[in-house]
């Protein structure tokens, strides 16, 4: 796309719960973009997202928005299983590429994916919206401009208010490819280096997650090539909220960043102290950041620059959740090859 000043014209394919807060957010929230169409096989789910985004194509078969020529760039928001086909047809037909973690949960189908886009030389960017959160990137940054000095620890909390359905957790890829995801590739944003070791562990105490395969409690620790310690701790339920918090302390000093509530006023009386419910999750905690992501690939993609988050990050961070099921499912630490990423077992 050349001309800078013109919409970026874009397909959604895939109209559930992210896809339907995308065409919001585009439509609504993002300069510089026009939503084409919308493709989901379920007719009204697409009608629906496509009221919302103000479109006037509605398909159930996404394959009609790539043969459009009107149409510069899709949002992939469908089933984690159809992304790397998607992205490969995408590719071939010219499309720029925007599409929610992860890329796939198969390495090879995920290398295929991405020679495609590098072939076709389109740009793509992984949805790992918790980059663009403005809490967590000023963190980043001032870890970047040296304020605690050199990382040592990293501590990072990340707990759902509740379980998503049996329907969801059977084809979700697990806790770690599904939740841990955006931790991992959290720990990576920070620290900025190679993970050298990882170990896991984790229990079931929901018997429905059990009956499953699953966890849904689990404590990853993960070891940098500079010697940095990362650890992640994630529970499927916490009964108080959706609790998100981030530390890194280092040689200089320590940063942190506290769980949102909807407020900040605290009423302090006889009975003690008290303030706000923590938000109630993802969709209200990372509001902001999933306009911010779409922001910047809408932006990244009319001025021809390359996305911050690159469909490297997107192979990093299957590689680490595949290395956290290996390390619970075999009881040991699982030693990864600085270069690769691959288990140097």
């Amino acid at each position: 796309m050349s001309a800078k000043s013109r919409e970026l014209s874009i397909g959604i394919i895939g109209a559930g719960r992210i896809g339907m807060l995308h065409a919001y957010n585009l439509a609504r929230r993002i300069p510089h973009v026009h939503v084409v169409g919308v493709a989901d096989p379920r007719l009204a789910c697409a009608r629906a997202a496509a009221a919302v985004a103000r479109a006037d194509v509605v398909v159930d078969d996404y394959r009609q928005l790539l043969v459009r020529q009107s149409i510069d760039a899709v949002v992939i928001c469908s089933s984690t299983d159809t992304h790397a086909r998607i992205i490969v047809e995408a590719a071939a037909a010219g499309k720029h590429i925007f599409c929610e973690k992860p890329i796939d949960h198969d390495l090879d189908r995920i290398r295929e994916a991405l020679q495609a886009v590098d072939k076709a030389g389109v740009r793509f960017q992984v949805g790992f919206n918790r980059r663009f959160d403005p809490d967590f990137q000023a963190l980043r940054q001032q870890v970047c401009a040296g304020l605690v000095g050199v990382p040592q620890l990293v501590r990072i909390t990340s707990r759902d208010p509740a379980p998503p359905p049996a329907e969801y957790i059977r084809v979700s890829g697990g806790l770690f490819l599904d939740m841990s995801i955006h931790d991992l590739d959290m720990a990576r944003f920070l620290v900025q280096e190679p993970v050298v070791d990882v170990f896991a562990t984790g229990s079931a105490f929901d018997p429905a997650i059990a009956a499953l395969g699953d966890i849904d409690t689990a404590v990853i620790l993960l070891r940098f090539a500079g010697g940095a310690i990362c650890s992640i701790d994630n529970s499927r339920r916490a009964v108080y909220g959706y609790d998100q918090r981030l530390e890194v302390f280092g040689s200089r000093g320590c940063l942190t960043v506290a769980n949102h509530t909807p407020t900040g006023v605290e009423h302090w009386d006889g009975a003690g102290q008290h303030r706000d419910r923590l938000q109630h999750f993802f969709l209200d905690r990372y509001q902001e950041s999933y306009v911010l992501e779409l922001k910047e690939f809408v932006e990244r993609v009319r001025h021809g620059r390359e996305a911050s988050v690159s469909g490297h990050d997107g192979l990093q961070a299957v590689l680490l959740a595949l290395a956290a099921r290996t390390s619970l499912q075999e009881g040991r630490t699982v030693h990864l090859d600085p270069a690769t990423g691959l288990d140097a077992a």
